[in-house]
């Protein structure tokens, strides 16, 4: 009885410093996972658009969503892939990548809207503008991916109108998609070509109207921009006159260097801090819409105003940078095979266009700032890191240059 006492006794002291110590660890790790959950979530809380952080981003007032979306009519889609980390391997990751698409109307095969384009600096791609520039319309949805990527979703946009329009190449004319891409290889596993056909067709079955999702989505998943994170932005405005005209902007930004950064006319690229490791070229890609009657002619005159709004952001259109514009319009109608010799058109006079360039310069601005504040830090291939930009910083540096 007392050898069993004593056993029990000498087993007492080694037991309960084992569970002190268990419970001790389980207390750190809950408490560790939940600051951890914690941070994340006050991470995303964070981000905000632009206007948000009190810049001067113009003079006329946006629409509904502040987004491309304000636009009746015209929906956008993503489609996000997200997998894997640590060394790259060529063909299977990690993967930081997508496509954003645009549909500018419902059934815009047979009812075509009037578009132009402007290349600012053509270092690459844009598919199908020799089309627009040569019929001076746009017939189908605009697809943004990364530059490897372009012919696969390419070929998702012709499986998607061919599934819509079995005529395609048989009965009806044939098409030419126009797919712009942006290089996102410092993240992404760009070898791979990891955006299906299936990936495109997604995105395009669920583009909708409304808010649309900013930053680190879609094709702006792996991109970075004036040293930070990053990728999609939009932005509108709204014509105060009796007709209202709305102007929205897409962009998926690329481009540009942390010092070069301005914004509201603040230079906080250069107030920031230290500069980024890599001082990239990149590339933007500007999606204008809007349902002012605007005909070709005129829509390629908005797209060259878009220039305007990127200088305010900073960009001088670098050597290596491909800056390509596509504007469009939902107020006219043109016919996919009119019976008639003529059909009819709304004609916006050029006297007042002012408000339209104007409305193009400064959407296309908040766009772009948009895609930054929007955008969240992505650890990509190799442990490369795009961080966000400092929105708490932003703010410090903005109050203090007003002083």
């Amino acid at each position: 009885m007392a050898a069993s006492t004593v056993s029990r006794c000498r087993r007492t002291p080694l037991i309960l410093p084992l569970l002190l110590v268990l419970m001790l660890w389980t207390s750190t790790s809950m408490e560790a996972l939940a600051q951890s959950s914690s941070s994340t979530t006050k991470t995303q809380e964070q981000r905000v658009r632009a206007r948000m952080l009190g810049l001067a981003l113009g003079e006329y007032p946006t629409g509904k969503h502040n987004a491309i979306t304000d636009v009746p009519g015209v929906r956008v889609g993503h489609t996000t892939l997200i997998r894997g980390e640590g060394r790259l391997m060529p063909g299977q990751g990690p993967v930081r990548t997508g496509v954003t698409v645009i549909i500018p109307r419902d059934d815009v095969w047979h009812k075509k809207v009037p578009a132009g384009a402007f290349v600012l600096n053509g270092t690459g791609e844009m598919t199908g503008l020799a089309w627009i520039e040569e019929s001076g319309f746009l017939e189908y949805p605009i697809a943004l991916t990364n530059t490897l990527n372009l012919p696969r979703v390419s070929n998702g946009v012709m499986s998607w109108m061919v599934s819509r329009y079995p005529g395609i190449g048989i009965t009806d004319d044939t098409l030419t998609p126009v797919v712009a891409e942006c290089d996102d290889s410092r993240l992404n596993d760009i070898q791979g070509r990891h955006v299906s056909e299936a990936d495109v067709q997604k995105a395009l079955d669920s583009a909708a109207g409304g808010m649309v999702q900013e930053g680190t989505v879609g094709a702006g998943t792996g991109m970075m921009s004036y040293g930070f994170k990053g990728g999609i932005g939009t932005a509108s405005r709204v014509i105060p006159s009796a007709e209202g005209y709305t102007i929205g902007v897409l962009v998926n930004a690329n481009h540009g260097r942390r010092s070069e950064l301005m914004m509201g006319g603040i230079p906080v690229g250069r107030l920031y801090g230290e500069e980024a490791a890599n001082g990239a070229e990149g590339s933007v890609i500007i999606i204008i819409a809007t349902n002012a009657p605007l005909d070709a002619r005129q829509l390629k005159r908005v797209a060259k105003r878009a220039a305007l709004g990127l200088a305010r952001t900073g960009s001088i259109a670098r050597h290596g940078s491909g800056d390509f514009i596509v504007a469009f319009s939902t107020g006219n109608v043109i016919p996919h095979y009119p019976k008639e010799w003529t059909f009819p058109m709304t004609v916006f006079a050029d006297t007042h266009l002012n408000p339209i360039f104007a409305a193009a310069v400064e959407a296309t601005q908040e766009a772009i700032l948009n895609a930054l504040t929007m955008a969240t830090t992505v650890i990509g291939r190799d442990g490369h890191k795009a961080e966000a930009i400092d929105l708490a910083h932003v703010r410090e540096i903005v109050k203090n240059y007003r002083r």
